[in-house]
Formats: structure tokens, sequence, C-alpha cells
């Protein structure tokens, strides 16, 4: 209750009234008061004013303190038939003038209507909130220069009832902050602030990173080059084994729009560093890799500058009119996958035809496991063998599985 102020209770032609109630009591968060209680409650677009019943003077709650208005519902076990409104509140601003209370522990107060009011009410005032007329059409004081009489307010704190003196309100003994609502509203507030400091503190360690990206790379490829000169006592298995460690760390200038003049110079050049990239990679695992592989794969190495689906498959479908020596295959199936231009589907259906006699047959797991490639991969192989009539399937409960085409040998 310490953010009510004494008030003229007369409206400002700024002012619009939102509803006039009568047979009205305030709370102090829960505790009951005998002093204000049968008053009548004025609700406008910029304040709440309260005059109780036979006084010439009133009390207004500025709306620029409600945070929001929450309806209370009966439990249905008590004898009361009052609707109440409980009005969550920010901390008072320095400097308010006087009111009723100097000094409250709630951080809300409730409105308990004995004559009930409109269904709409809490509603048009929710939107005055929104609307902030006193912000567009602010209004003068008209706080009383001097205080009424000392008002004694009469607070039920549970066990027994005490009088306290309007500027002399203390800490009421064993009283906690409430638990419900606002316990749940302070709790998420305080989630937010510690969710927001650590983006802050997390950001601020990326921008360190993305400084200091660059010469790690550069850094890493001037320790490979100097051991692949094989300088100092290392094997060779070490060699390369380190070697593809500091090479994984990523590009050290990744291609992108703001180095670009148009569009189309950003997908050539984005094709030619995707072929670069993945040239030795993709020979290390048979010639052939999968779209969502290499996507995978060319995101990593970017590092922060990372890649849209849209942008790889451009440049990868432009990578053959590039003449580069890697290039984007679609199969029958729809399967798109990079894979060495050298790599035709003459000698994919060699090999895999050869592997096939030489083994008796073949299903994509087995053949994925002799190839060292994906039993998607795999399985297109076959395909294009059996497609081509080197090979021919024999499809039963035990899964697929493809032999020889014998019928060429009998010719």
């Amino acid at each position: 209750m310490d953010r009510l102020e004494y008030d003229d209770p007369i409206l400002h032609p700024k002012e619009d009234e939102i509803a006039k109630l009568r047979n009205v009591k305030i709370y102090d968060g829960d505790a009951k008061s005998a002093t204000f209680e049968n008053g009548e409650l004025i609700a406008t677009s910029h304040r709440l004013v309260y005059v109780q019943s036979g006084s010439s003077h009133g009390l207004s709650l500025r709306l620029h303190y409600l945070v929001y208005v929450e309806e209370e519902k009966s439990s249905g076990f008590g004898f009361s038939r009052s609707k109440k409104l409980l009005l969550h509140l920010s901390e008072p601003l320095p400097g308010k003038p006087p009111g009723p209370v100097d000094r409250s522990s709630c951080s809300f107060i409730r409105l308990s209507f004995k004559d009930g009011y409109d269904s709409s009410f809490p509603n048009n005032l929710s939107a005055a909130l929104q609307k902030k007329k006193w912000e567009t059409a602010p209004i003068t004081s008209t706080s009383l220069p001097e205080a009424p009489p000392l008002v004694q307010v009469k607070i039920q704190t549970g066990q027994q009832n005490k009088i306290f003196p309007y500027l002399s309100f203390p800490q009421l003994p064993g009283r906690q902050l409430r638990a419900g609502i606002v316990g749940i509203e302070r709790q998420i507030q305080a989630k937010h602030k510690a969710t927001d400091d650590s983006i802050s503190l997390a950001f601020e360690d990326l921008n360190k990173l993305m400084s200091m990206a660059k010469d790690m790379v550069l850094l890493s490829k001037s320790i490979s080059d100097k051991i692949k000169e094989k300088q100092g006592e290392i094997s060779d298995d070490e060699t390369v084994q380190f070697k593809s460690y500091l090479l994984s760390l990523g590009i050290d200038d990744p291609v992108t729009r703001d180095n670009s003049r148009s569009e189309s110079q950003y997908h050539q050049n984005l094709a030619r560093q995707i072929s670069s990239a993945l040239q030795d990679q993709i020979k290390e695992i048979g010639g052939m890799m999968t779209l969502p592989e290499a996507y995978c794969r060319v995101n990593r190495a970017r590092g922060l500058e990372l890649l849209s689906p849209e942008d790889m498959l451009k440049a990868c479908q432009i990578m053959a009119s590039l003449g580069l020596p890697v290039t984007l295959k679609v199969f029958d199936s729809g399967v798109k996958v990079l894979h060495l231009s050298t790599h035709n589907d003459q000698n994919i259906i060699k090999t895999t035809a050869e592997a096939i006699e030489e083994s008796g047959s073949y299903t994509a797991e087995e053949l994925a496991q002799v190839l060292g490639m994906s039993v998607l991969l795999a399985k297109e192989r076959l395909l294009i063998t059996e497609k081509a009539g080197r090979a021919c399937r024999d499809d039963s409960i035990e899964g697929l599985r493809f032999y020889p085409n014998l019928l060429l040998e009998k010719n």
C-alpha cells in the first residue's frame, strides 16, 4: 500500500473514466484493514481513485505502478461471495507524494468488491495499462499539499490486530512475501536475468574466439607443412594422423557474401572452395560422399561462417560447369552425392561388378563394409551395376542380394 498517495478525487480533462464501483475494500497484500472499507473506487485511464465513505479526501494509485491485473478465483469452500482483484505492483518511485502507508512489505494489493463488478472491468483496466495514456497525455499532480489528519490503519496479522500510524508502518511480525503468483513471477524474473548474464558472458568469449580463429588455422597449416617436410623424428603414420587433426581445424578464409560482388560470383567461389576442401576426403572414402555428409563437413570446416542448405546445393549444382574435380551426381532414387569427376558411372560399374564376381554375391550392407562407405551409397552402386546388366538381384525374405549376371558369360 506504499504506492498509494493522497489525492484530490476530481477527474482531469485529459482523464477518461473507465468504471465507478461502490463498497470496495482494500487489502495490503493478504492483510485485512478495518480502515479502507466500503469506499468508492473510480478507475480512470491514469489512476485508480479511492474515496472513503463520508470523507472529502481521496487516495490514488497511479497506473504506471501496475504490472498486471489478476482475478482471484473463489475456492468454493468459503462463505465470502465478494469478487476480488489482485493488483501486482512495481517498486515505489523515489520522491513519491505521501500516502496512508510509508512502507509496505507487499508487492500487491487486493481489491474486494462487495457488490461485484461488471465482467468487462478487468479487461478494460488491462487495456488502459497497455495504452499508457499517462505517457502521451500526462496530468499534473493533484496531491494534497498537506496530509490529512493522522489515519489509524488497523491490520489483522492472523494472531492479533495491531494499529499503526500511516507514517510508521513497520515490518509485520512473522510475515513473508507472497508465495503464489508473485513468488513464481519473481523466480521467472530471476531466471531471465541469470540467462541474460550468461548469454552476455558467452558472447564475450565468442568474440574472442572469432578474433583468433584465422590465426589458429594459419598456425595449423604452418605446423602441418613442417611435418610434411619430415623435420624431426616422427613416423609416417603419426605424421598423417597429426596432419589430419590440424587440417580439420577449418578453412582459413571462408567465402562469404560480403567479399563477393554478386550472387553468381559468390556461388562460383563457394563451389571452388567446397571442391578444394572435400577433394582429398572424398578420395579417401572411395570417391563418393552423400550431400548431407558433405554439408556437415563443410560447415564444420567453416567454423562460425555457416552455410545454408540452399547455398550449398546451388554451389554444388554449378561444379560441373566450372570443370571442378568434384561434381554433384543425382541417382535415379533421388539421392544426391558429391563424387570425383574421374569417378564416372563406368568406373563404378566396373569396380562393383568385379567385387561381386570375386565374392560371389553381395548385399548392400556387406559391400558397404568392404568398401568403407555408407549402406546408402553401396546400394546405389549395386543398382547402377544392375541397370547396366552386370549384376542381377535375388529379392527374398532374407533381403536383397546381388549376384553376377551369368547370362553375359554364357553368350
